[in-house]
């Protein structure tokens, strides 16, 4: 599906980010991958390089304006034009809007927004040259509801995610660039395996989830190959929703 494409993805060195990269290069894109865990993140790399798929890895810190411009930089004299824009990367901090601190929640907003932002900014000019491109941005359920306290920070930001990509839609479509938004519900990786581990926790995550399980990470790869495809032509400005049915009730 991705053949001849020039994918970046943030915080691609785990988690997620690493799932998405790796089913970007078995759909034959050519990747660039960043991420701040250098290690992590060029272990995916070679990995990925090793069987027989097509990957860099660039560090990269979202929130440095310069560090964005090397992303580009490198990924045009790699592979070309960059087709393909994940703003995956972001933090979660989970705390009620009482306690929740002022630096907490500038940090919450500096990755998850802005770093998304300085992506579409710096990305559009490289995909304008290449004729155009899709931009995804990784939101959440949580940009649309507030199922659960201590959200406060996360929900902020990630609904500030869903709006930014709408504009950022409006203000690209012209040039061939589509900007869409994926939110996930409960998704199982291996970072939070643990969550589900207690059947009494477990339970209460899954409550309001419709299919009463979690998500599989490729299942939200899916809507990103998807997204990032020419299949998803007609789609700019829009909201994908990968939740089991959680915001339906």
């Amino acid at each position: 599906m991705l053949v001849g494409k020039v994918a970046i993805v943030t915080g691609a060195g785990k988690g997620m980010g690493e799932i998405h990269a790796r089913e970007f290069a078995a759909q034959r894109a050519a990747v660039v991958l960043t991420d701040v865990d250098t290690e992590s993140g060029r272990r995916v790399a070679d990995e990925i390089s090793a069987s027989g798929g097509t990957a860099i890895f660039v560090e990269h810190d979202v929130i440095d304006e310069e560090a964005w411009s090397n992303v580009v930089d490198q990924a045009e004299r790699s592979f070309g034009y960059v087709n393909v824009l994940v703003n995956n990367a972001g933090i979660f901090i989970r705390e009620a809007i009482e306690k929740l601190s002022l630096v907490d929640f500038r940090r919450l907003y500096e990755v998850n927004v802005t770093g998304a932002f300085l992506g579409c900014k710096l990305v559009a000019p490289s995909m304008k040259r290449a004729g155009g491109g899709s931009i995804i941005n990784v939101s959440s359920v949580s940009g649309i509801v507030a199922n659960m306290p201590g959200m406060t920070g996360y929900c902020a930001t990630k609904g500030a995610i869903r709006m930014l990509t709408k504009a950022a839609a409006v203000d690209l479509w012209q040039h061939g660039i589509r900007v869409n938004s994926v939110h996930p519900g409960t998704i199982r990786t291996p970072l939070n395996e643990n969550y589900f581990s207690d059947p009494e926790q477990t339970r209460l995550i899954l409550g309001s989830t419709l299919m009463a399980r979690p998500g599989e990470c490729s299942e939200v790869s899916a809507a990103l190959t998807f997204l990032a495809s020419d299949g998803s032509s007609y789609m700019t400005g829009s909201e994908l929703v990968v939740d089991g049915g959680m915001t339906a009730v």
